[in-house]
């Protein structure tokens, strides 16, 4: 495998990451990124002594590749790849290539919705209770870039459906996928089926020495598993009937195995919201699979705080709460978000349409939402389906003046919620980007508010 010739196509953490693993094993690197790449990325691979290109593909240099690592950002359908498909070079994943030179043990964690949740608190149950385990993938460091030193026993991996479109061995001893609903449905031409199959490639290199937990009420899973034949050992959750224990005992049950079933009261648990049952059960089961007992996973929860922009209260004004969950990209998280309160809502939405189905939320929306505020490049597609179904909708292309609106509309009691159901790529760099100016602004106007004359 040394000296072999191998092409980085993209620049972000996940080609850096494979960029720095791959020089270390030996292999001749040459990375290229259509993009400008960022000042630090520059810098990383030019200490390194790593060979790039910024601003084009070089087909000449790419195509003289034995292998191809594609960041998870590319779509198949762009004319390097299309000429790369002519050529038949492999063509792998970031966390393809990395899982090929770990020892630890995998924990993949993917979903429509959750991902990054569950994968947090599997991570902190597991380092909680002392073990030796890594958090990468589709958060934080890249798998590749923790890949490089492979000091770790285990691996916790948030996976995205990009990120499984080009593995081939990859292959978890714990694989969790959470649900399935439409979203990226435009790097799957539109097509549900081929986005749910992207999803259970998690799955497809089990063998019955591994797990998959599943949702065992999603209806894509299901639909899935009715007509294919799945690997590994599989564990259900079904989250009707953890609702209805709940209701009868105040608690939540997690059970892996039926030697080891554990009651966690509803007090004791990190996350609001029956949404949530499914990413606590999901962690708690994949850290019984590895051997926790029941103290070092209830203190785990009990000490777990979750990640900001998902449902994260920012402050309250006059009144008036403000909500950054901006993490909410797709309508499945919206409407678990849509959901959660008890007040009325004015909704800040917008950004760049996947393939978004309103209809999924409106009956949540006529309920439970004042009033809109549109903050997006093109709301010509938001505007148009609830005019009529909320009293007022507005528009804007920045967030300071989405806050300024939003606070004018809401009344005493009512919540501000930043929950977008769109990718952020018009007016942010992503979502962490957009979550952070929520927060900026809204701090900014108590600040404001705070300093006018009495």
């Amino acid at each position: 495998m040394k000296q072999k010739n191998v092409v980085i196509l993209g620049g972000g953490e996940s080609g850096l990451g494979a960029a720095r693993l791959a020089a270390e094993k030996g292999y001749n690197v040459f990375l290229s990124d259509k993009n400008k790449l960022s000042d630090k990325n520059r810098y990383e691979l030019e200490h390194y002594k790593i060979f790039y290109e910024e601003g084009k593909h070089t087909e000449s240099i790419i195509l003289g590749a034995d292998l191809i690592i594609k960041s998870p950002g590319i779509p198949e359908n762009i004319p390097i790849m299309e000429a790369i498909k002519l050529q038949h070079i492999e063509v792998i994943s970031e966390i393809e290539f990395a899982s090929r030179f770990v020892f630890g043990k995998i924990i993949a964690i993917t979903g429509t919705n959750g991902k990054t949740t569950t994968a947090l608190l599997t991570h902190h149950l597991l380092k909680n209770a002392g073990l030796n385990v890594c958090l990468a993938g589709n958060i934080g460091k890249s798998f590749a870039r923790e890949a490089i030193e492979d000091k770790y026993d285990y691996y916790v991996i948030e996976v995205s459906s990009f990120q499984l479109d080009n593995i081939d061995e990859f292959c978890p001893y714990v694989a969790i996928l959470l649900n399935i609903t439409p979203d990226h449905l435009d790097r799957y031409e539109y097509q549900m089926e081929n986005y749910v199959q992207s999803k259970f490639k998690i799955n497809e290199n089990q063998s019955n020495k591994d797990f998959f937990i599943y949702n065992e009420e999603d209806i894509e899973s299901l639909k899935y598993i009715r007509f294919h034949r799945l690997a590994g050992r599989m564990l259900p959750i079904n989250i009707s009937k953890q609702k209805e224990y709940l209701s009868l005992n105040n608690k939540i049950r997690i059970s892996a195995t039926p030697a080891q079933i554990l009651d966690i009261p509803i007090s004791d648990l990190p996350l609001k919201g029956t949404h949530n049952f499914l990413n606590i059960v999901s962690a708690g089961m994949a850290a019984q699979i590895i051997g926790l007992s029941d103290r070092q996973i209830t203190d785990g929860l009990k000490s777990f705080v979750n990640a900001p922009h998902r449902l994260e209260k920012i402050k309250t004004i006059k009144g008036i709460t403000f909500i950054n969950d901006s993490k909410a990209t797709n309508i499945d998280a919206v409407s678990y978000a849509l959901q959660s309160f008890d007040k009325p809502l004015i909704w800040i939405v917008g950004g760049v349409d996947k393939g978004n189905e309103y209809q999924i939320i409106e009956e949540s929306v006529k309920k439970n939402v004042r009033a809109i505020v549109c903050l997006g490049k093109d709301n010509k597609k938001l505007t148009t389906f609830f005019k009529g179904k909320v009293s007022e909708i507005r528009e804007t292309q920045t967030m300071k003046k989405a806050i300024e609106i939003a606070f004018v509309l809401a009344e005493n009691e009512d919540i501000v919620l930043l929950s977008p159901a769109c990718a952020s790529f018009d007016l942010f760099k992503n979502y962490e980007d957009r979550g952070d100016q929520f927060r900026r602004y809204v701090q900014e106007l108590a600040l404001n508010i705070k300093q006018q004359p009495a």
